[in-house]
């Protein structure tokens, strides 16, 4: 199975998306948006952004586990990933956002 975007409603009635691997790991997540056509607009900020290494900031959180965010060329963040335990870890799900990003199909469950 190859990866997808699914998005969702939030509590608050907001929109976000995942971006989901393969396997169905959730490898990143979007801010919330006001409108699904925000939410569908990142989504095609992920697809153009994520083949380029320069627009992953690699970062530690304080528990000492790994992240990264994924910011379009504006400089702004359009999604997070889950945190990992180790860089390797972190550096295969930059892999593996790279991958499946651009080609990826939206499953709409709004």
């Amino acid at each position: 199975m190859a990866g997808q975007f699914v998005i969702k409603r939030s509590t608050s009635n907001q929109f976000y998306f995942n971006l989901k691997a393969g396997n169905g790991e959730v490898i990143l997540t979007s801010e919330q948006y006001v409108s699904k056509s925000g939410a569908e607009n990142g989504i095609n900020s992920v697809k153009s952004n994520a083949p380029y290494d320069a627009n992953y900031e690699r970062k530690k959180a304080t528990n000492d586990q790994f992240y990264f965010v994924l910011k379009a060329s504006n400089g702004q963040t359009i999604g997070k990933s889950e945190l990992y335990k180790t860089s390797a870890g972190m550096e295969n799900g930059i892999q593996s956002v790279k991958n499946n990003a651009p080609t990826a199909p939206t499953v709409d469950l709004t």
